[in-house]
């Protein structure tokens, strides 16, 4: 059980990085001590997606996870969630940018969720960077936003003021009807293990296109972080790269995140991030 340290010790809510997200307050003893408990209880390295999990690999892989161009819910400021938005012009255009960055970065294998706005990604950096056809794995699509999906926050704040106030200490986990942590946890683990399967049947690195939700946990499940908070930065059309090496004589590879958020459309128009 974890220890739960006197609640005087000041919490205070993190940026969710979701534009002009929420902040709440917390106004009792209660809901500090709550807030603490899934802070302290949020990290379990046995749960991690670590070492021993890619203990089979038997060469160096880089696993590229970026997130799909601008959207037309992007530009208008809307949860998007499992609501299928199309690329906008300048997603488009990101999108086409990627392309031209990818190609110089040994990628053998491209995934994408099935949403329009991270298909289409996938499909023009592929066409662009003369990477193979993207394949579509419904593991990867967006987390389902429940009553803030196709939403903006001033819609938001009037329609769901409860959820609203809740986001702000809990993220998803707050929002009644949105899928919450365990889900998104469990996914990011049978993703990893749908990349890590691509990664075996060929050499070369491994692309796969999502969302920012789908991001978070691709990153958090390889630290054992089992909580939404704290948010990570995921902005249109940007990279995380895992970067896993073997060690041979049966031993865990190294492994390091050697991109964290970095863009791939360099000059091109940027937006908050949103789901």
């Amino acid at each position: 059980m974890c220890h739960v340290p006197d609640p005087v010790i000041p919490i205070y809510p993190a940026d969710t990085g979701l534009g002009k997200a929420p902040r709440a307050r917390f106004r009792t003893r209660a809901s500090r001590v709550s807030a603490w408990n899934v802070y302290c209880c949020a990290m379990d390295t046995r749960t991690a997606i670590d070492g021993e999990f890619f203990r089979d690999l038997r060469r160096p892989v880089d696993f590229w996870i970026l997130r799909h161009g601008e959207s037309q819910g992007n530009a208008q400021g809307r949860i998007q969630g499992l609501a299928d938005y199309e690329l906008s012009d300048v997603g488009r255009a990101q999108a086409r940018e990627a392309g031209r960055w990818f190609a110089t970065r040994g990628v053998a294998a491209v995934l994408s969720s099935p949403l329009k706005r991270a298909a289409e990604t996938a499909a023009i950096v592929a066409q662009e960077a003369g990477l193979p056809a993207p394949r579509q794995e419904p593991i990867l699509s967006e987390l389902d936003a429940g009553p803030f999906s196709g939403l903006n926050w001033k819609e938001i704040k009037e329609r769901h003021p409860a959820d609203y106030e809740r986001f702000g200490y809990l993220s998803w986990d707050g929002v009644e009807g949105a899928e919450h942590s365990d889900s998104m946890l469990r996914r990011a683990k049978d993703a990893w293990k749908t990349l890590r399967a691509e990664a075996m049947a060929r050499p070369g690195g491994v692309l796969a296109v999502t969302h920012g939700g789908v991001m978070q946990w691709l990153v958090r499940c390889t630290f054992g972080w089992s909580s939404w908070l704290p948010i990570l930065p995921t902005g249109n059309c940007c990279v995380y790269r895992l970067s896993v090496k073997p060690n041979g004589n049966g031993l865990p590879p190294y492994m390091e995140w050697a991109d964290l958020n970095r863009s791939t459309s360099v000059g091109m128009p940027a937006v908050p991030p949103m789901f």
